[in-house]
């Protein structure tokens, strides 16, 4: 399936875009990507220029990067198994192979399906999936590298289950870490649940939080009530960028009516996190900084979604 063309007008548009770029005028910059996203376009910033992708639509659509039959949201159907566990692949296989071995050693106790979305990886995923996928996955595939939100919404909207697990391949499992996860959901109050969260009393500086619950849950691994991933649809697209999407998810599953909990510690190695590291410095604190904008554009005139508001 070829990619769809650019149209002249999103070029156009990418054209502005630079020149305002390179006089550092980012609000006109941000004005500019805003208005090709609502064209159906995604920026692409890169060393070389910016480019432009379709953006993930609502629903079954032909695109240029994935199977339409791909993007069929299944979340209005009755659920079908207990658990959902999903990986995606993009860069380093070695990451992919080792959270897929420990997957293999301590297998969910409950029925699931395994979801990997193959985001354009830099890597062969076949041979991996092969040798070490535990149970035959369900592989959704990109031609072109989506955002870190689209790919994990991509398979988010294909869950079958009561629960869908996301799982950095930055962990390593050493144990059985999905029963725990469940059994914060025996809770029906209860949307989203994982094994870090954070808290905050102004909504502006978030910490580390004991187990229970909590403002946010980390998306190292990620769990997400069927019901309140209906509610929400997924991430927010526009964080193409993983930092603080997982604070935007959480306060959208709360403001629908759930509540996020942290688990107690669950046996999960966590080992260099790329999505970080593999970034430079000063781009990944530009991201993280836009991202967090966009987080407060959402929740920061929110202190009632505040478990502990500061000027309590």
């Amino acid at each position: 399936m070829s990619p769809r063309s650019v149209p002249d007008d999103v070029r156009r548009m990418l054209g502005e875009r630079s020149v305002a770029r390179e006089a550092s005028d980012w609000a006109r910059a941000d004005e500019l990507r805003d208005e090709i996203a609502a064209m159906g376009w995604e920026v692409q910033d890169g060393p070389r220029g910016s480019t432009a992708r379709p953006l993930l639509p609502p629903d079954a659509a032909p695109t240029g990067y994935a199977d339409p039959s791909d993007l069929a949201s299944r979340l209005d159907e009755p659920p079908s198994l207990a658990l959902s566990l999903q990986l995606v692949a993009d860069d380093h296989g070695d990451d992919l192979r080792r959270a897929l071995a420990g997957i293999g050693a301590h297998p969910p106790r409950v029925d699931w399906e395994l979801i990997v979305v193959s985001n354009a990886p830099s890597f062969e995923l076949d041979p991996i999936l092969e040798s070490d996928a535990p149970i035959d996955p369900i592989v959704l595939r990109t031609s072109e590298r989506l955002g870190w939100a689209d790919g994990r919404t991509l398979g988010m909207r294909r869950s079958r289950a009561e629960v869908t697990v996301l799982l950095d391949t930055s962990l390593e499992p050493t144990g059985d870490f999905t029963t725990p996860l469940l059994a914060a959901f025996e809770d029906p109050g209860v949307g989203i649940s994982g094994g870090w969260g954070v808290t905050s009393g102004d909504g502006r500086s978030f910490d580390e939080a004991p187990p229970g619950e909590v403002d946010a849950v980390e998306a190292y691994v990620l769990a997400v009530r069927r019901e309140a991933l209906r509610a929400v649809g997924g991430f927010d697209r526009r964080f193409r960028f993983y930092r603080n999407a997982d604070l935007d998810l959480s306060f959208a599953v709360r403001d629908a009516g759930w509540r996020a909990v942290r688990t107690e510690p669950l046996p999960l190695i966590r080992h260099e996190h790329r999505g970080w590291t593999s970034v430079a410095e000063k781009e990944r604190d530009r991201l993280s900084k836009r991202n967090f904008y966009r987080f407060l554009e959402h929740w920061g005139d929110r202190p009632d979604l505040l478990l502990h508001p500061a000027d309590e």
